[in-house]
């Protein structure tokens, strides 16, 4: 039997060019099961997604547009026809089974380690490196080489020439990594950017590379299929911004006058990694963060984090967001939009399996049976 508190979900909804069937998001998850050699998903990352395609709108893993800006082994590129050609057969196998998918296109900025990008130094906003061990690595975070304004635009053109391949290989949309801490994240936070040149300084300086990075998705997408994922409260990376509800403010009212079509939201709690770096808490900051932003951007906001089928209706019932994403519960139940649906338990992922491996803990969890 359905559940009729979550019947909101299954509207259709207009997000820029596309329509969605349902406002069940899924959210971009990092798995690490693409090819290692070449970058490229291969016929099992195609199997995953393909059997997550009842969702509304699948956002990709992120996808690393230099050799620079790669954080983790298995990562999958936008570089060249090979990579190209691997989301060419992810695509396909979305779209055989009616789904819609967006690349999230991705650099990471200071948040990765020489060891991981063939030797290269990070890149970052500044020479502020992350404080605590790298994730994968378990070793301390290097100093970032500051960027310069060459550097800037390299990476510029790196984000367009991913955009285009993206474009050739056939996304529904693209979507720019603009959260978690990386590289979008530090140009825009007060604490990873402390320029004094005209992308850093003022809020509307540390916007700016943001902005730029956007025009240029715009330019290969149109404003109908790009968006962006944002987190203003987020700790993930040793990130902290002083105001983030100004910064915000300021950048949701730019995103709206460019008229994209979506803001994914993400409505940290992400307390454990504000106190393991000496930070304030995300909570002590704001815990109304949908509601002090929805008035700055009038096109779609997809919710992220913290939400449940029926905590995401209500919102969308007040108008606070038009969607939700979910990430962690797409790991384990492929059918996420026909649980939520008819209130089916949902499966535990197990975290052994979230990273590297092949099938296991990746393509094995199956639908629910009654």
């Amino acid at each position: 039997m359905k559940n009729p508190k979550v019947d909101t979900l299954f509207n259709p909804l207009q997000v820029g060019e596309i329509q969605i069937e349902n406002r069940i998001i899924m959210s971009s998850l990092t798995r690490m099961r693409c090819d290692k050699e070449t970058k490229s998903p291969n016929d099992l990352v195609a199997q995953f997604y393909s059997q997550r395609a009842s969702a509304g709108l699948i956002m990709t893993e992120s996808t690393f547009i230099s050799e620079r800006s790669q954080s983790w082994p298995g990562c999958p590129g936008i570089m060249d026809q090979t990579q190209v050609e691997g989301w060419k057969k992810v695509i396909q196998a979305v779209h055989n089974k009616k789904g819609k998918i967006a690349l999230q296109i991705w650099h990471s900025g200071r948040a990765t380690h020489s060891l991981l990008q063939q030797g290269l130094q990070p890149w970052g906003p500044s020479q502020i490196g992350i404080k605590g061990p790298n994730q994968i690595l378990n070793i301390p975070h290097e100093i970032p080489h500051e960027m310069n304004l060459d550097d800037i635009q390299l990476v510029k053109n790196q984000f367009r020439n991913g955009a285009q391949l993206a474009k050739e290989a056939g996304f529904d949309a693209i979507e720019l990594h603009g959260a978690n801490g990386y590289l979008i994240d530090q140009f825009l936070k007060s604490n990873s950017n402390q320029r004094q040149d005209e992308y850093g300084g003022t809020i509307q300086g540390r916007c700016k590379f943001c902005l730029e990075i956007i025009d240029e998705l715009i330019s290969i997408f149109g404003k109908g299929r790009v968006g962006i994922k944002v987190s203003p409260i987020g700790r993930f990376n040793d990130m902290y911004d002083e105001d983030p509800i100004k910064l915000y403010t300021y950048l949701f009212q730019e995103l709206d006058k460019r008229q994209i079509a979506f803001i994914e939201l993400m409505n940290d709690k992400d307390e454990e990694n504000a106190y393991n770096h000496g930070l304030p808490s995300s909570q002590s900051q704001t815990n109304n963060l949908f509601e002090k932003l929805r008035n700055s951007f009038k096109g779609i906001i997809i919710g992220n984090v913290g939400l449940t089928g029926e905590i995401a209706a209500q919102l969308i019932q007040t108008g606070l967001i038009d969607a939700a994403s979910f990430g962690m519960p797409y790991i384990s139940n492929p059918d996420l939009v026909e649980r939520i649906r008819y209130n089916f338990p949902l499966t535990e992922a197990n975290p052994d399996t979230f990273f590297e491996g092949e099938h296991i803990g990746y393509i094995d969890y199956l639908p629910f049976q009654q």
